[in-house]
């Protein structure tokens, strides 16, 4: 590891490590190899070691080798101060030439993901992301949440008999879970309390915009006790505000430096509004304009907007909206006055999570289940209010989502180790 070479004084040094650069001079070669921890500068005297030199003048770019040598300071190498003058290299695999570039295009490179992978920035977006994901759930574990994994195969379609993947179960049929909404809410009629889960959900949408994937990353979180959903926004933008401090923290610098980004630790509370009011506002500051028809919900180009508002109005990044219509809420989300007791978060203009207070009276929730016609598919779930449930609600984050928009990526295919879409099942 270069990390760990980096540690060392000075003195022989043995080590593997990827071809990424070979500038061959007359006398010398500068060699920069890599590993998942970082670069280090290998230079080969070619009078000295002429066979070392010939070696590395016949490897290309993502060749493997093992080179033993004295590790020395150097104040002209920008990698550490540090290179290995090299006295032996042994190659343990030779590459071709990469049938990808920086200047391909997302598609391209996603044909050859493992070669894209590579690069400097999408091994920092996977460390970020690592600890992104791990800072969230660091947060929720000292708060006394426990972490479940529910199943990913169900009898049933999750919300609806739409938008789920269909799949042969032995002698039946199973589906795609495309949340772990029914099972979270199960955990809290057992006496759970605070749970949450970090894995895998399924979209069976046709969709081909910047944001939406069939397959990715829910971070899901669900506790009970609650008095309103105030307190389920609350405990996200805590969560948040956490997790990016820890990012900016570590890697703040390499983020900017790599992707242009500034990585802004939100203040708290997190600015809200009622989607009436936010309409209104966008009207008024931007002259955007819908039907009345399209008012209940949030359209994507007033989401968009919702970037420029938050910050125009709040000098804030993200916002929570409330108060959407029923028709497009979840039957399972409580309601007060016919008004569904939850909200979207928009991050950058993008929409990053929905959360709610959840109906937790078997009732009023078989009775909101039969309004949009789903009594039949979620019965099992109905089952889990019978014998009593505390209020409780929750909230679910894109982890691949919540990476482009903290990175600015152009396509959550950029965040995703490997997409899939309507149009993609490989690699």
């Amino acid at each position: 590891m270069t990390t760990e070479i980096a540690k060392l004084k000075e003195g022989k040094v043995k080590f593997q490590g990827m071809v990424d650069v070979v500038r061959d001079k007359k006398n010398i070669q500068f060699v920069v190899l890599r590993d998942f921890s970082g670069k280090i500068q290998v230079t080969v005297d070619k009078v000295a070691h002429p066979e070392v030199g010939e070696v590395f003048s016949h490897l290309l770019t993502g060749s493997t080798v093992i080179v033993e040598g004295n590790l020395v300071k150097s104040e002209y190498v920008k990698m550490g101060g540090q290179e290995v003058l090299a006295d032996k290299v042994e190659v343990t695999s030779t590459a071709e030439v990469y049938p990808i570039g920086p200047e391909s295009n997302i598609d391209q490179r996603i044909d050859y993901r493992w070669l894209d992978l590579r690069q400097e920035k999408n091994h920092l977006l996977f460390k970020v992301q690592s600890t992104l994901t791990n800072a969230m759930r660091e947060f929720l574990v000292d708060n006394e949440f426990i972490e479940i994994h529910t199943p990913k195969l169900i009898a049933t379609a999750s919300e609806s008999g739409s938008e789920v993947f269909q799949v042969k179960y032995f002698d039946t049929f199973a589906y795609l879970a495309q949340s772990p909404q029914f099972y979270k809410q199960m955990a809290m009629s057992s006496g759970f309390g605070r749970i949450f889960e970090c894995g895998p959900v399924f979209r069976a949408e046709k969709s081909h915009s910047r944001k939406h994937a069939t397959e990715f990353t829910s971070f899901d979180v669900e506790f009970s006790g609650i008095e309103s959903f105030e307190d389920v926004m609350e405990l996200e933008e805590k969560m948040l505000a956490y997790s990016l401090e820890k990012v900016s923290e570590k890697f703040g610098k390499e983020i900017k430096d790599i992707f242009g980004v500034d990585v802004v630790v939100p203040t708290l509370p997190f600015p809200r509004i009622k989607l009436a009011d936010l309409y209104h506002e966008l009207e008024k500051r931007y002259g955007y304009t819908c039907s009345d028809e399209e008012k209940d919900d949030l359209t994507t180009e007033a989401e968009r907007l919702c970037g420029q508002f938050a910050k125009d109005a709040y000098g804030h990044e993200f916002l929570f909206v409330t108060d959407y219509g029923a028709r497009k809420r979840a039957f399972y989300h409580l309601r007060k006055n016919g008004i569904p007791q939850g909200y979207d978060l928009i991050w950058k203009g993008v929409e990053i999570t929905t959360g709610a207070q959840r109906e937790h009276r078997y009732e009023i929730l078989k009775q909101q289940a039969e309004e949009k016609g789903l009594a039949k598919d979620v019965e099992f779930y109905l089952q889990f209010f019978k014998y009593g449930c505390l209020p409780h609600g929750g909230f679910g984050l894109g982890i691949d989502r919540l990476t482009m928009n903290l990175l600015e990526l152009a396509n959550i295919k950029e965040s995703m180790f490997l997409f899939r879409g309507p149009d993609r099942l490989t690699p």
